[in-house]
């Protein structure tokens, strides 16, 4: 379960675009972020995706990607145009194939890839999608079968396409534009598919003499329901709405980090059903996804902002500033389990030392991570050439692994087990196939 969301030029404080997402994968599934570089390819060349080969283009862009590990294609990324999307997983009434084929992640980095405008990504997705459909296991440690619904933003116009198998509608993005886990295109696209009623017709899913509503007709009502999509979507728009003209880059930090509602109260632990935009794992069924990565960027006056986690659980991660011309981010591919040279695996065994007991107040911690976070703010972005920006990325990273050095120290076994005995067994599991130890 995921939750993205745009900010356009009328929304926000210095006419800027914002985009904001969080990747919720499975809780052992490391998550990792990586620049490609631009690369030209002789005719026939053909291109190995996460399952299958298809032809490769004779030039790809550098981009940007926050994947998982085991996947050629990510869950969001920005190229070095400001294409930026992010992909939902979403359910249907038309079960997705699971034969292996090409996955939404895998289109995601194709037309991050192989277009430079946000329609041109829409373009290239969906002809793509009606070539050689959607298939095959999106899941890491349980086999996971989806659709998918993207959103799609440049430096100048925001897009939202959903697809059921071949089918899709797009929707151009107006002031500002969330999506989660759910069909949400009614009867007011701007572009689709040519036989996407035919198709719903020859499922049953549509009565010939009715207004076709591509939600209505090909929603799965019940997956849909218990990923808590409407909860979580309904609640990123309402911020995003509070501060219509005033919206700045430090909000979009603060909703990826929502809990129920932004509640002072909020304990990962708590009972089992019911998910956040800031999603921590508990005992499933429905609670077994969690928040592995988060990117946020801003583009204004040409310029492209990227912040990064590269760790889970974003109420607890440092967002870190990074440009998409330098070479290297992050120095090791995290493994499999745990390792000490991962900077995911490190910020992991912090995140679940947290959580695996009622720990003592951590504000002074969140404190001093927004102190490092502003300090951040104030000072990458007014760097004009990359020589400084990768002086000052070596910066970030050294304060942010002291930061992550000292408070895995400060809450090393504090506090007491929780009283859920559920949540622990399955915390529990979770370090062991991990091979972490707290």
């Amino acid at each position: 379960m995921c939750d993205t969301f745009i900010v356009l030029p009328d929304a926000t404080k210095d006419g800027s675009i914002i985009f904001g997402k969080n990747s919720d994968r499975d809780p052992n599934e490391p998550h990792y972020v990586e620049i490609i570089q631009a690369q030209d390819y002789p005719p026939n060349s053909l291109l190995n995706c996460t399952y299958v080969s298809i032809p490769q283009a004779s030039h790809t862009n550098r981009v940007l990607l926050c994947r998982p590990v085991w996947i050629w294609g990510a869950e969001m990324g920005i190229n070095e145009y400001g294409v930026v999307i992010g992909n939902e997983a979403v359910f249907s009434k038309v079960p997705a194939e699971k034969t292996p084929g090409l996955i939404g992640m895998d289109y995601l980095r194709l037309a991050l890839e192989r277009s430079s405008t946000a329609i041109e990504a829409v373009q290239l997705i969906t002809s793509l999608l009606e070539k050689y459909g959607q298939s095959g296991n999106c899941g890491f440690s349980h086999p996971f079968y989806y659709h998918n619904s993207f959103l799609i933003a440049d430096k100048k116009e925001a897009w939202k396409l959903e697809t059921v198998d071949r089918q899709w509608a797009a929707k151009k993005i107006d002031t500002f534009g969330t999506i989660s886990n759910g069909l949400t295109i009614g009867s007011d696209w701007d572009l689709c598919s040519q036989g996407m009623q035919t198709f719903a017709l020859s499922k049953k899913l549509y009565k010939k003499n009715l207004k076709f509503n591509f939600s209505s007709a090909y929603s799965d009502w019940l997956y849909t329901r218990f990923s808590n999509s409407m909860h979580r979507k309904t609640c990123t728009h309402n911020q995003i709405a509070s501060k219509i003209g005033e919206f700045v880059i430090r909000d979009a930090f603060e909703i990826l980090r929502t809990h129920h509602g932004m509640s002072k109260s909020f304990r990962p632990d708590r009972p089992s059903l019911g998910s956040d935009v800031c999603m921590h794992a508990g005992f499933g069924p429905i609670r077994v996804s969690q928040t592995t990565g988060s990117l946020v960027t801003k583009f204004l006056d040409g310029k492209i902002e990227i912040w990064i986690t590269g760790s889970s659980a974003p109420c607890i991660s440092l967002f870190k500033p990074c440009s998409i011309e330098q070479n290297q981010l992050l120095d090791f591919v995290p493994g499999l389990t745990y390792e000490d040279n991962s900077y995911w695996w490190r910020s992991e065994k912090f995140h679940r030392n947290l959580i695996s007991s009622v720990k003592q107040d951590i504000r002074d911690y969140q404190n001093e991570r927004d102190e490092l976070e502003n300090y951040f703010i104030d000072n990458y972005f007014r760097m004009e050439n990359l020589h400084d920006k990768e002086l000052f990325w070596e910066e970030v990273k050294s304060k942010s692994n002291q930061l992550l050095i000292d408070s895995s120290q400060k809450f090393h076994q504090q506090g007491m087990k929780s009283s859920n005995l559920l949540y622990n067994f399955a915390w529990e599991n979770n370090n062991r196939e991990a091979k972490i130890i707290l």
